[in-house]
């Protein structure tokens, strides 16, 4: 759909929403994205694209590799899109379900203090007395803060919900891989 000169697949690609469906009759779609705040995606000039993982695509239906877009605006809760070589309603909703990938690096650098879920997913979670906790597989975006998913170590088995706030996380330390909590391995 782009051309020959379509980008390399990003080595840090991350998934960051997906195409709902087709949105008017000249070729916008809706998007999804999986964050509140969709900066990282507005912001980047090229989707990737990968099928979606329930689906099959129909024999001979084929998925761009990616997206040069034209245009991207905000609405309501999720973004309304162009992107170039999409003319009309049906292109646009032949992407139907397809998920959404943008490289780490395009990602607006974060603030003092907050950080991208992404670079969290697979840092050690250590309490105060030096013992490990175990490793965040996840976060569960609740109403009023984010929560860790913590993969503890063995014996234990039960994942670990850990508060994302000041009370219970002391440091985030990105460049040692790990995250220091006031959290004891019996909570």
């Amino acid at each position: 759909m782009n051309g020959p000169d379509d980008a390399v697949w990003p080595d840090d690609a991350v998934e960051v929403g997906r195409i709902v469906d087709a949105w008017g009759v000249k070729g916008e779609f809706k998007v999804q994205p999986y964050a509140a705040d969709a900066q990282a995606l507005a912001a980047c000039r090229r989707w990737f694209l990968k099928p979606p993982l329930e689906a099959v695509a129909p024999p001979g239906r084929t998925w761009p590799a990616s997206l040069r877009l034209a245009t991207v605006r905000r609405h309501g809760a999720g973004l309304v899109a162009r992107a170039d070589g999409i003319a009309d309603r049906d292109g646009a909703a032949a992407l139907r379900g397809a998920r959404l990938f943008v490289s780490r690096g395009a990602f607006p650098r974060a603030g003092q203090n907050e950080y991208y879920w992404v670079d969290l997913i697979g840092l050690d979670v250590i309490n105060r007395r030096g013992e490990p906790v175990g490793t965040v597989v996840g976060l569960i975006d609740s109403a009023a803060h984010g929560v860790l998913r913590v993969q503890p170590l063995p014996p234990r088995t039960e994942e670990v919900l850990i508060p994302f706030v000041g009370a219970y996380v002391d440091a985030v330390r990105l460049q040692e891989r790990r995250i220091l909590v006031d959290w004891e391995l019996d909570y």
